[in-house]
């Protein structure tokens, strides 16, 4: 069984070596293949995960040696939010993504009183995934290029004392 942990420096390498061998060709048939690039450009970078992990905001899933999933929080203003949530695809329906969800929920004060989360319109998988987490929508940011698929998907889960 995989181990949920929270990353540490050490980690930044293989995270970004996860994105680069699965983000894109999980984005590209929904938001097409540049948008793909684009998101791992962005945040798949070493600089900017070794910030998120400098942070204590990256948890990740190691079975065997080999890195299974990642998940990142942040901030949104004063919202503490989900900003990424991948198990790799052998992985899948094995209950990782429910407990890597965990893992972060764990590392908030205990002050929060709820949790936001956002993806992809076109990423139906992730909206399913969330909403069995007990995330409702709670908006819908239209993209700036107007492509409905890129519109962006705010969910957000209330907390119960942890």
């Amino acid at each position: 069984m995989a181990e949920v942990r929270p990353a540490g420096p050490d980690d930044v390498a293989a995270i970004h070596r996860f994105g680069e061998a699965h983000i894109r060709p999980h984005y590209a048939p929904l938001i097409g293949a540049a948008a793909a690039d684009e998101q791992v450009r962005n945040w798949w970078n070493e600089p900017h995960l070794a910030a998120a992990v400098d942070g204590g905001l990256v948890v990740v899933a190691e079975d065997g040696g080999e890195l299974a999933g990642v998940g990142q929080r942040g901030r949104a203003g004063a919202e503490h939010v989900v900003y990424k949530l991948y198990v790799h695809p052998r992985q899948r329906g094995r209950g990782l993504g429910p407990r890597l969800l965990d893992a972060l929920i764990r590392q908030l004060p205990a002050d929060a009183g709820r949790l936001y989360i956002e993806h992809f319109a076109a990423n139906e998988r992730a909206g399913a995934f969330y909403e069995r987490e007990g995330f409702t929508v709670d908006r819908i940011e239209p993209s700036p290029t107007g492509d409905p698929a890129l519109a962006v998907v705010w969910r957000v889960r209330p907390l119960l004392t942890r």
